[in-house]
């Protein structure tokens, strides 16, 4: 897949799995896996209800990538207006369903193509490059801020009785508020975006040895998939994976991993 503006191409291969486990009946993840969006959504609710609310999210940001165009602005306005949509889903009781997003989309910063990697719940983004397997997005959930205070030691989290308790999410009548970070884009750098029916099966550890061997989005995206199934299952589990096969050189060196996410340029619109 080439994606292209005005001064520079892009080009990028990705792949997508999901499955709703061996302990659920239904799947309440969701995903979007076209350019420039790469994003996973993680519902809670209830039935159906979780299913509504992370099938709303992706909806939103499908209709934000019309004309392959993404921005800050579209994502927050898509955002909210999912959490209308997941209000009205839940039978208009606004406290009574939600979902985190995670992903990146693709945009214009400094005149070179950017991963604008953004954040609610407890979903991540890992980012591989130059051979360094790194998680991008911090978890808004309870241990988590235990773990940065001190409280709790991160091998312990996933173990811990409060580790599905979320601090943060869209939906449950609240107003979105994404981390955002904005990051360069290399040839060979590879993201990995999942539902946590993944890090809580096999872990960070697991995730960078997997990543290791397999090359192929799809083939990593499936095999992920696979082994948190053989890890146990016990939720929805949902992976894409991005990968850059190429990329132009970068014409703003201020653009670094860095960088502010309020510094990013939209796209040019169609």
């Amino acid at each position: 897949m080439v994606i292209a503006d005005q001064r520079s191409e892009l080009t990028l291969s990705w792949g997508a799995a999901t499955d709703v486990g061996r302990r659920r009946d239904h799947n309440e993840d969701s995903y979007l896996a076209e350019a420039p969006f790469f994003v996973v959504a993680d519902g809670m609710g209830g039935h159906l209800a979780g299913d509504r609310a992370s099938d709303a999210v992706v909806r939103r940001l499908e209709v934000a990538r019309s004309g392959g165009v993404a921005s800050r602005e579209r994502i927050e306005h898509a955002l909210e207006l999912a959490t209308g949509d997941i209000e009205r889903a839940a039978g208009g009781n606004a406290i009574g369903a939600g979902t985190t997003v995670t992903g990146l989309a693709i945009v214009s910063a400094g005149g070179s193509p950017a991963a604008l990697v953004f954040n609610v719940g407890d979903s991540r983004t890992y980012r591989i490059a130059n051979g360094r397997f790194e998680r991008l997005t911090v978890d808004h959930s309870v241990v988590q801020e235990m773990v940065d205070a001190g409280l709790l030691r991160p091998e312990d989290a996933e173990a811990h009785p409060d580790s599905n308790v979320i601090t943060r999410a869209v939906g449950f009548g609240e107003i979105p508020e994404p981390d955002w970070w904005l990051l360069p884009l290399h040839s060979g750098d590879r993201f990995i975006v999942c539902s946590d029916g993944l890090t809580k099966e096999i872990g960070d550890a697991g995730i960078a040895r997997i990543a290791a061997k397999v090359d192929n989005p799809q083939s990593l995206a499936e095999r992920l998939v696979g082994d948190a199934l053989v890890a146990g299952g016990r939720d929805n589990v949902t992976v894409v994976v991005m990968q850059v096969d190429a990329a132009p050189a970068i014409v703003d060196a201020s653009v670094t991993d860095e960088s502010s996410a309020d510094d990013e340029d939209t796209l040019p619109r169609h």
